[in-house]
């Protein structure tokens, strides 16, 4: 067991607890297996990075409800596979992101399916951008490279297409940045600190979650209603307005990941008086606004910064609607914001790359072919995934969403950290419920992105209803989901 202890931070064995969410099978006699497994699982999904000190197996054996020889049988499965190592006197840490040994072994004919990223490819016109933007490179080779705003046409461009949807925008309230989440980071180090309350939903993204765990600031959660046609709950957004106090609300009006629901203008405007009641800056994420399948954006309900003023800070990407290998996303917010917040960006980033900003101009100088076949797409994908669900999974519950990438699928019963284990086993990633939850739980939701082709989707789901039976004890067939591998 002797060995050299790594840099790394400690997790709390209630931390822990939280991630591993419902790791253990009910009746189980495999429990050293199931934890085991559930470890490996947050290793490879990057939730326990190499390096974290785990908790003392007693502190870890009171968080978890369970013998310190249960713990202690699963750190020796995990020693064995290589993923924890120890030292007399200094405990136990990360050693190693897996060797498959526990939760990813594949059949030999399989490939894994990703599941866990809601990541489309290249929009179509991507090459013909390319080779545009190689030949405006030339005009830019002569200046030093470097904007902290970004460039003045892409700018220009994102702007444009803020006014057309409702919005008026000049380019001198958008500043461009390596992506969304990029945009987000930099807004919350300036508006909130260690120890302050930001609000956000539940269930929401889980980068965002873990960007402000990672601020030492305390997500304040208030619950969606999926199955509603009105998903968000004013009234709750309120009280905790009122009784937490936050210094900042996180939000997602246009397709929320990942429920997949959108707020109607009626909701903005009711939400908008509720944000200026209390004097609350909220960041609405529009990563997914242009991935509206049933209609058109210039369409829909305005953004939610006409309805709420400055307040309202808006970050945007390119991520999904044109390619996340672009990088780039933006900040729209008051001109006067958007000073702090490029004097705060140089702490980290001196601007964005300038080649790639030329290919987002381009493909923004007529959006709408594009993004039109881009909608028609994911609108394909996501009947052929609901149609896969339906065949082979029919206990699974969801409500169709309008927009977005994702289907979010009620469960049939308390199953879905167990079931992301076994998925591994049958060749398919995915992301637990629990990822989405502010602090744990949602162990009924899974998360199904419709962003893989086609067949694959079918034969991703086909292997989640043979996980689904394994966790559940349900013999093959029992249930008409299990049919023969093709």
């Amino acid at each position: 067991m002797d060995a050299q202890l790594p840099p790394g931070g400690r997790i709390s064995g209630p931390r822990l607890a939280v991630l591993l969410g419902e790791w253990r099978r009910g009746g189980s006699r495999h429990g050293a297996a199931d934890l085991a497994a559930a470890v490996e699982l947050q290793v490879l999904d990057g939730q326990l990075p190499i390096g974290t000190r785990l908790p003392a197996e007693r502190e870890l054996a009171d968080a978890l409800d369970c013998s310190r020889t249960l713990i202690g049988a699963a750190l020796d499965r995990l020693r064995d596979n290589g993923i924890v190592r120890s030292r007399r006197g200094a405990g136990s840490w990360i050693a190693a992101a897996g060797r498959g040994g526990l939760a990813t072994s594949l059949p030999e004919d399989s490939d894994l399916i990703d599941l866990a990223r809601a990541s489309p490819p290249a929009v179509a016109g991507m090459a013909p951008a390319v080779d545009a933007a190689r030949r405006l490179l030339a005009d830019e080779l002569g200046g030093h490279g470097y904007s902290e705003r970004g460039l003045p046409i892409l700018r220009e461009r994102i702007a444009d297409r803020y006014t057309r949807r409702g919005l008026p925008t000049t380019p001198a309230r958008v500043m461009i940045t390596n992506g969304a989440h990029h945009a987000f980071v930099l807004a919350l180090r300036m508006l909130a600190g260690p120890g302050d309350r930001v609000l956000v939903e539940q269930p929401s993204y889980p980068n965002a979650l873990e960007a402000v765990r990672a601020a030492h600031a305390i997500p304040v959660p208030v619950a969606l209603d999926p199955s509603g046609d009105r998903a968000w709950d004013f009234t709750g957004i309120e009280a905790a307005l009122r009784q937490a106090a936050p210094r900042l609300a996180y939000l997602i009006a246009d397709f929320q990941n990942p429920t997949g629901a959108r707020m109607d203008a009626e909701g903005r405007a009711r939400l908008a008086a509720v944000l200026t009641r209390a004097r609350t800056p909220v960041l609405v994420d529009e990563t997914l606004a242009e991935l509206d399948l049933e209609g058109d954006p210039l369409d829909g309900p305005a953004p939610l910064g006409a309805f709420a003023g400055d307040l309202a800070i808006t970050v945007g990407s390119a991520s999904k609607s044109h390619w996340g290998g672009l990088r780039l996303g933006w900040i729209r917010a008051s001109e006067d914001l958007l000073a702090r917040l490029v004097s705060s960006r140089y702490a980290l980033d001196l601007g964005s790359p300038v080649f790639e900003q030329l290919v987002l101009a381009e493909l923004l100088a007529d959006p709408d072919a594009a993004l039109h076949r881009r909608r028609a797409d994911a609108r394909a994908l996501r009947d052929t995934l609901a149609g896969a669900l339906r065949e082979y999974c029919p206990d699974w519950t969801f409500r169709l969403p309008a927009g977005g990438l994702c289907l979010w699928c009620r469960l049939p019963e308390p199953m879905s950290t167990r079931l992301a284990v076994a998925a591994a086993n049958h060749g398919v990633q995915l992301a637990p419920g629990s990822r989405f939850a502010a602090h744990g739980g949602l162990e009924r939701w899974a998360r199904l992105p419709y962003t893989q082709p086609a067949e694959r989707l079918v034969e991703a789901v086909r292997r989640l209803s043979a996980a689904a039976a394994s966790v559940r004890g349900i013999p093959a067939g029992a249930t008409g989901w299990e049919v023969p591998v093709t």
